[in-house]
């Protein structure tokens, strides 16, 4: 079957990987701040189009997160090292602040924010910062203030300054009531978690800024998303990346899902190509701003077995963890 050769690929090329140590992906926030800026109501914006000799200029938020620092990685190979920023709030490990441009962008600075989209002339720009599901269900507050009032400042810049945004959702962005199997791009949405709430109000708030203002919003809803590169963030899947550190470091597993709790998953490498490829698309060619984006579904039962036709010795136990179950 299809997804059982998926898995398979992603389990064989994980475990051979698994033994990085990189940092966490929960992206801390020193403080609250409120854009200051307000769109002028006859402002008119349009995306940049770029040329082979002319590459873009990136800039990516909350890149020491699971996704920033392939996805930059990817983009210098096709763009030039120069060319891509990687930012975050946290100090980089050696490997990532030598691997190309580094600098600290707090999303709730404004000004900062500002200047740095303006002093190394960005015109894309990958906005990563959020606290995933079980994170931000622990801290409300500073989820709305990082999810919510962050995506405000970055949406007023970009439109400021002609940037092509992605910003990225989630399937946490639909609820109980969304129709499922397939689960189409325009739905009923009723999340029940501030994750989920925030990243409905950014697809809405990108779409608003595209029709109002011209704005080259861009979103695709990502389902859980497994790599070697990094730590867990805070997100329900997280234990599909647990799994394989653990396999290679301890033997041990302890799940905190029940095991046959059915999610959508994605090999990181997967998420990437589509990523820019959505990103790299004509403006002409996009019908939305915001779609769905699949690749294949499993258990953690199914995973761990999978896993243990790679490591035999490994042992499996179940800790439901309630928050995350109900989500």
């Amino acid at each position: 079957m299809p997804i059982v050769r998926n898995v398979s690929r992603a389990v064989s090329q994980l475990l051979q990987s698994s033994g990085c140590g990189c940092g966490g992906s929960v992206v801390p926030v020193r403080c609250i701040g409120v854009s200051p800026r307000q769109v002028a109501s006859d402002a008119s914006f349009h995306s940049v189009s770029f040329s082979e000799s002319d590459h873009p200029r990136v800039l990516i938020t909350g890149g020491l997160g699971q996704l920033g620092v392939g996805l930059a990685k990817l983009l210098r190979r096709r763009f030039g090292k120069s060319n891509v920023i990687l930012s975050d709030i946290r100090k980089p490990a050696d490997n990532v602040f030598y691997s190309g441009p580094f600098i600290y962008a707090d999303i709730l600075d404004y000004k900062n924010l500002r200047e740095i989209v303006v002093n190394n002339r960005i015109t894309w720009l990958f906005h990563y910062s959020a606290l995933l599901s079980a994170v931000g269900e622990a801290n409300v507050p500073l989820a709305r203030a990082v999810n919510i009032t962050g995506l405000h400042n970055v949406l007023d810049i970009a439109a400021e300054h002609n940037l092509r945004l992605f910003v990225p959702s989630t399937i946490g962005a639909f609820g109980p009531t969304s129709p499922r199997d397939p689960t189409p791009d325009l739905c009923i949405q009723r999340p029940r978690t501030i994750y989920g709430v925030s990243k409905v109000h950014a697809e809405l708030m990108g779409e608003y800024y595209h029709y109002r203002y011209g704005l080259d919003f861009r979103c695709l809803r990502y389902p859980g998303i497994i790599s070697a590169d990094s730590q867990p963030g805070g997100g329900t899947t997280d234990y599909a990346v647990q799994i394989f550190h653990d396999a290679i470091k301890t033997g041990k597993f302890q799940c905190n899902l029940k095991p046959d709790t059915r999610l959508p998953m994605m090999y990181i490498d997967d998420c990437l190509k589509a990523t820019l490829e959505v990103m790299e698309a004509p403006a002409e060619a996009l019908s939305m701003r915001t779609y769905n984006i699949s690749a294949m579904s499993f258990t953690p039962e199914e995973l761990a077995q999978e896993v243990q036709k790679h490591v035999p010795e490994l042992q499996v136990t179940y800790n439901v963890d309630e928050v995350r179950q109900a989500i």
